[in-house]
């Protein structure tokens, strides 16, 4: 259902373009004092307590987290909401540790990758590499993707113009003013988001008392909780082994490491942001819950959005926009800064050009922007993009942070098992329809498959490619 007759193109259009220059001027104030490489990186390693824990979850929680939990609610019920809220916060608790261990034995890094060429070598470096920037890229689309989706959904928006909006304001900003600019914005942002998230329950408790209660959702979609119905337990492995596995390669929260002034502060902001995140996230995959509860016939990605979004909700339908694209910048800046700084770092060990790496980040940047909007305007599945991306990640998180300053693994069979990982993965993995897969559908027909296998194709697809690599170590 559209509601173009209740906001019109022009209003939803305006307010994107408002919200967006305002973070972008924002962005650019904040930061004209603070230039020099080293601030645009890490932020001069003088970031304190509030600032790093805001900028954590808001980096963290962009647009997706208004479209993924809950439209992954809708078919894996509770365990799915569950473990996207588990898995999200994982990677906090997880960089307790190992933030530590990284900014103790290389004080002066400043990106993931540069730390595994050291500890690695330079082929699985490569690797590494590779496979963070397509992630990165993949999540870049998906958040662009998102917001493009929510104004076409208010307003009938062309997916295009939002996209365009947001991707070129966002870039402004982040080529000029770096990460300062981007923990900057999130400190804003994530108060927005706190707004939102206020708005949406009292909205629930006072306009939907009678359906936000566990009995209509077993009354309704009994098998969404039921503890008889496995798919609830796949899906809560499956995303909280896909969130976990992406988060801890998203240079993002490694910037974030390095820019925290010391390490009593990484701590306490990581724990408060582990602690911070799992209720919020429930929280939404929960709305998707009670909305495929309330009717079956609602679009999954914007399952959320149609517990709120009435004919007569003129004031909220407003707020949701300026709200949803403060989300989408939080995460799109995130993003840029974070690839970038890769370019910048490593771009120089693989191009080995004679030149200023900023600058070359800045059009390679550009390029993968030009990219995001062109595939963003095409409306692709969200949660089909991110779940992409995750395989990939899963290949290789076992291989590369259990295994790290652990001398006694052959790095050559690190190799081969992060790349054994990922075609058995790539194998299960479903077709955008999750009907089939290269294994079940096209090597064996999936008519002669058991149910309870090919109705688990994305399960098998994420534990395989993170299990395999863990076997291949035992064998060799």
């Amino acid at each position: 259902m559209q509601y173009s007759y209740v906001i019109s193109k022009f209003y939803s259009l305006s307010i994107t373009f408002g919200t967006c220059v305002l973070f972008l001027v924002i962005g650019i104030y904040y930061t004209k004092n603070f230039r020099g490489i080293n601030s645009y990186l890490v932020a001069d390693r003088k970031i304190g307590f509030l600032s790093l824990t805001t900028s954590l979850i808001a980096s963290a929680l962009g647009a997706w987290v208004l479209f993924g939990p809950a439209s992954a609610a809708t078919w894996g019920g509770m365990g799915a909401v569950i473990g996207y809220a588990l898995g999200t916060a994982f990677p906090f608790l997880f960089l307790t540790k190992l933030g530590k261990d990284f900014r103790k034995k290389y004080p002066k890094g400043r990106t993931l990758t540069e730390i595994i060429k050291l500890e690695f070598g330079k082929n699985i470096y490569k690797l590494i590499l590779l496979l963070s920037i397509f992630y990165m890229t993949i999540f870049l689309i998906a958040e662009v993707t998102a917001i493009s989706m929510l104004l076409n959904y208010i307003s009938g928006a062309d997916l295009w113009m939002t996209a365009i909006i947001v991707v070129s304001t966002s870039l402004v900003y982040t080529l000029y003013g770096g990460l300062r600019a981007s923990i900057f914005t999130d400190n804003i942002q994530f108060f927005l988001l706190l707004v939102l998230l206020i708005l949406c329950f009292c909205s629930l408790i006072y306009f939907n008392k009678s359906i936000i209660s566990l009995n209509f959702i077993k009354e309704n979609r009994p098998e969404l909780l039921s503890f008889k119905n496995y798919t609830t337990y796949t899906a809560g492995l499956t995303f909280f082994i896909a969130v976990s596995a992406t988060n801890l390669f998203h240079q993002g929260n490694w910037q974030r490491v390095y820019a925290a002034k010391n390490y009593t502060v990484l701590k306490n902001s990581l724990l408060i942001s582990c602690l911070i995140t799992i209720p919020l996230v429930f929280f939404m995959g929960y709305c998707g819950l009670i909305a495929i509860s309330k009717s079956n016939g609602i679009n999954p990605d914007l399952a959320f959005f149609s517990l709120f979004l009435k004919k007569n909700e003129y004031a909220f339908s407003l707020i949701i926009i300026f709200l949803g694209i403060s989300l989408t910048v939080s995460s799109v800046d995130t993003l840029i800064n974070a690839i970038s700084s890769y370019i910048i770092v490593d771009g120089r060990k693989i191009l080995k050009l004679k030149s200023n790496y900023l600058y070359i980040s800045r059009i390679i940047i550009t390029f993968l922007c030009v990219i995001a909007f062109a595939v963003a305007s095409k409306g692709i599945s969200i949660l089909y993009l991110f779940l992409l991306a995750d395989l990939f990640c899963c290949s290789a998180v076992a291989s590369i942070f259990f295994t790290f300053n652990k001398n006694f693994y052959n790095r050559k069979n690190i190799l081969k098992s992060i790349l054994l990982g990922l075609a058995v993965g790539v194998l299960f993995f479903p077709s955008p329809d999750f009907t089939k897969s290269i294994i079940f559908g096209i090597v064996i027909p999936i008519e002669v498959v058991p149910t309870f296998l090919s109705s688990s194709l994305l399960f098998l697809s994420f534990i395989g490619a993170t299990l395999v690599p863990i076997l291949f170590w035992k064998i060799k």
